[in-house]
């Protein structure tokens, strides 16, 4: 593999890189959501939407081993490049932290079916990753477990969320969407030709 570089789209170096031959091999994004845009009522809907499923809510220690699980199950299932790739979690990074939350959906049998981790500092907050059981996707619940994130971080005082991921994943595209989130940031991952 040749050289990578991850830069802005907007920034002229990544039109002269491409100019000079070099491929574009993935695209990304990045977000945003102030706590004054907020709607309570449609977060906590798109949280209720999915109670038939489980009970959607903050996570903590007593959950690593359930984390550890579905983070197994999906270490590969992340889209996009080098920008966006998931580091399988180990037994720390899968540990709650007062500046790393964690929001998850647990089944009536107590299987966590989807999760979201947000790095915190302040009041601003960033997801990490949010991800779901491949079984059960498409049933609104990496929208229910962002949602969950947001109401609990806005309720305590966070004031600025970010979020991102790979353009070519149209799930956490649309579930950045309900939630309110503006796009403002497009990355581009060049890679050098090989000679």
């Amino acid at each position: 593999m040749g050289e990578t570089r991850v830069l802005r789209a907007d920034v002229p170096e990544a039109a002269e890189l491409e100019a000079q031959g070099w491929n574009v091999t993935a695209r990304s994004f990045g977000a945003q959501l102030d706590a004054d845009r907020v709607d309570r009522q449609r977060l906590q809907a798109l949280v209720d939407r999915t109670a038939d499923i489980g009970v959607t809510g903050p996570l903590g220690p007593d959950d690593v081993d359930a984390v550890l699980r579905l983070d197994a199950l999906t270490a590969d299932h992340y889209p996009g490049g080098i920008a966006t790739q998931h580091e399988p979690l180990d037994r720390g990074a899968a540990t709650p932290t007062p500046a790393r939350r964690a929001f998850g959906t647990v089944t009536p049998d107590g299987e966590l079916v989807a999760m979201t981790f947000v790095d915190t500092d302040g009041p601003h907050a960033e997801t990490h990753f949010t991800v779901v059981h491949p079984a059960l996707r498409g049933r609104g619940l990496g929208q229910a477990v962002k949602a969950a994130s947001v109401l609990a971080l806005v309720t305590s005082g966070t004031t600025r969320f970010r979020t991102g991921g790979s353009a070519d994943n149209s799930a956490i595209a649309a579930a950045n969407a309900a939630l309110g989130y503006v796009r403002d940031e497009e990355w581009v991952t060049l890679e050098a030709r090989r000679r």
